[in-house]
């Protein structure tokens, strides 16, 4: 797997990848959820971030992760390929490359806080409210 830096026309597709691998994960997120996050992750929450990715040998982005001062801000991979070490590719990359050393995990989403566990974080403190104000808690976490 290469990782490799995200550049602004691959932007669509990484929204593609966090729709698929919100709605493989995200079970409590709605229909307007995700469509009132779309145009927010793809004109305020890509360009405010330094965006990695990962791309099979064809070229195709499997994964990505985008950090902002020390902190992992999204890490999403494709569900067609969850559990075949993409995450712990990008997330690696994160805390070497990029000094990744916190992450925010919706506290709804199990896999994401039990794979953040595994490798090594531990939530540190809890928000009822994301960073919108809507009702899904969040789990602040820390290597």
């Amino acid at each position: 797997m290469i990782v490799e830096n995200v550049l602004p026309e691959y932007f669509a597709e990484l929204l593609n990848i966090w729709e698929n691998s919100v709605r493989a994960t995200h079970d409590f997120i709605t229909e307007e959820d995700i469509e009132f996050f779309k145009p927010i992750i793809m004109e305020q929450a890509f360009p405010a971030v330094s965006l990695m990715c990962v791309k099979d040998e064809s070229g195709t982005i499997l994964g990505f992760v985008g950090c902002h001062n020390n902190k992992i801000e999204m890490l999403f991979i494709d569900d067609h390929v969850r559990g075949l070490g993409v995450g712990s590719v990008l997330l690696q990359y994160a805390i070497t490359n990029m000094g990744a050393t916190s992450v925010d995990v919706n506290e709804q989403n199990p896999l994401a806080v039990g794979f953040y566990q595994h490798k090594g974080f531990t939530v540190v403190s809890r928000s009822p409210l994301d960073d919108m104000g809507k009702p899904f808690p969040i789990l602040h976490m820390k290597l």
